[in-house]
């Protein structure tokens, strides 16, 4: 019998590949928000979507990818964000090639935010290193902010923010799950981008990028003021964005490690910038 070929997934094939997930991975997307949320690249032309497992013409497994070119660290970087990885059953033996094609590709630093405990030893495995996993869970208190701005108006921080920081924010500016607001005072600012949630049955912020952390720690009472004014009760951010542990806090982990393959970069330079987690609403 032959062995299955795999392809990129194009334009024209990413229809087929937004009906595989909705029937095999998840169906509380439908195909047309699937191709919506894969369809989306930033700074570079892709050169693919993905790429699809097919048997008699058939697709039989498939994993996405997200592509952008970015500024890290000064320099210019080519990132793939791997999304949606997804194999039927009776071709499960398929899916390290299907990890291989996409991971040999030339040129790029690769990411999994949401990779199953299974998916992520496989990766660790192709030399993906997990990144730290602690989130900070802060209590919104009615802190004083003196000294303090927020901004949350769009055409607020459009009127602050310049070059390369603009245009991370009009690149996540019409994800309708994702909310923006810039802390500070004078010309220091963080962007902070979250998404809202809800723990112990109350609801929280998930921050998911901080553009500066040293001045995100000095406003953060102006942020958690804000928050409680607007009933969210707490504050979750990735320890490994912060310099220090909050206070009040306490640390969660135990959760399935986000991972990466880079020869270059480390965990420090890896936000959600351009991937998944921004452009799919998980």
């Amino acid at each position: 019998m032959a062995q299955p070929i795999i392809e990129p997934v194009t334009t024209e094939t990413l229809p087929e590949l937004a009906e595989f997930l909705h029937a095999n991975l998840t169906n509380a997307r439908s195909p047309q928000a699937w191709i919506d949320g894969l369809n989306k690249s930033w700074g570079m032309t892709p050169p693919n979507h993905g790429f699809v497992l097919r048997d008699g013409g058939k697709i039989v497994g498939g994993i996405g990818a997200y592509y952008a070119e970015r500024v890290i660290r000064g320099e210019t970087q080519r990132t793939c964000n791997i999304t949606s990885w997804c194999v039927l059953d009776a071709y499960r033996k398929q899916s390290m090639r299907l990890a291989m094609t996409l991971v040999g590709q030339k040129g790029y630093h690769f990411t999994d935010f949401s990779p199953t405990k299974v998916v992520g030893g496989v990766l660790q495995f192709l030399k993906f290193r997990p990144l730290d996993d602690r989130q900070a869970v802060i209590a919104n208190l009615p802190w004083p902010a003196l000294g303090s701005t927020l901004l949350s108006q769009a055409k607020d921080i459009e009127s602050v923010l310049k070059a390369e920081a603009l245009s991370v924010y009009r690149d996540h500016a019409s994800f309708p799950w994702l909310n923006h607001v810039l802390i500070g005072a004078a010309n220091q600012w963080c962007h902070v981008i979250y998404k809202l949630s809800r723990f112990k049955g109350f609801p929280s912020a998930h921050i998911y990028y901080l553009s500066d952390a040293a001045v995100f720690e000095k406003h953060f009472p102006r942020l958690a003021r804000y928050f409680l004014l607007r009933g969210i009760v707490t504050t979750h951010v990735e320890c490994r964005f912060l310099s220090r542990n909050p206070w009040p806090s306490k640390i969660r982990s135990g959760f399935n490690a986000k991972v990466f393959l880079s020869p270059t970069l480390t965990d420090n330079d890896i936000d959600y910038l351009y991937s998944e987690t921004m452009a799919l609403d998980l």
